[in-house]
């Protein structure tokens, strides 16, 4: 017997595809946004001489970066609570998240720190502005726009893990949409729903974050 498509009983359901869809977007940014600030904290201390400051954030970012965050995401939610750290499912998944974006963009933003010429230090400290004056004027502004590029596709790509979160069911869009299929045995067209939000909502992020590049673009 042939496959007929039929999205109606997705359509029905498409409100709550959306919701997932919106708090997926919410994860994502909020993980996103405490990662980012980590991030550029762990980027000095990979960048600073000092061993205390360098070597734990180089061993921090080695074992973040090669355990799969979907271990990192179970581990949060079911180990951590026999060890007396309780969390709800999306304050669990949301740290995780944020705990894997702080590995990857320390190194985005450490790459970026090498980019910037010492003479721009020099050059601040002699006309008098402290060392933290000048990473906050001319050091990180120039860093985030010569990794923007970079910066773009790690943002995109945590979006997409925020479908891990249906491991230990936080309703969000992936989770939604095997909830669909099991309710309606729509198998096809609800993941096909599903991935074409995906795929727009990443390309909406994209355009978003191109659009911003050639904003702050050097004119040649």
């Amino acid at each position: 017997m042939g496959y007929t498509l039929n999205f109606d009983a997705v359509w029905r359901s498409l409100e709550l595809l959306l919701q997932g869809l919106a708090l997926s977007l919410a994860l994502a940014v909020v993980a996103i946004l405490i990662g980012a600030v980590l991030g550029l904290a762990l980027a000095f201390a990979l960048k600073s001489k000092a061993w205390w400051l360098n070597r734990p954030a180089l061993v921090y970012v080695t074992i973040v970066r090669n355990l799969p965050i979907l271990v990192l995401v179970l581990f949060s939610y079911f180990a951590l609570p026999q060890m007396g750290i309780a969390l709800g499912k999306i304050e669990s998944f949301v740290a995780t998240l944020a705990v894997y974006a702080t590995a990857y963009l320390a190194e985005v933003f450490r790459a970026g720190l090498q980019t910037i010429p010492r003479g721009l230090t020099e050059a601040g400290l002699a006309i008098g502005l402290t060392r933290g004056q000048i990473r906050r004027s001319i050091i990180i502004p120039l860093m985030l726009r010569n990794t923007l590029p970079s910066l773009s596709s790690t943002l995109i790509s945590l979006f997409k893990d925020t479908s891990l979160a249906a491991a230990i069911s936080v309703p969000e869009l992936t989770f939604e949409a095997r909830k669909i299929n099991v309710e309606t045995f729509r198998v096809i067209e609800t993941w096909i729903v599903a991935s074409l939000l995906y795929v727009a909502t990443c390309s909406v992020i994209a355009a978003l974050l191109r659009a911003l590049e050639r904003r702050l673009a050097i004119p040649r």
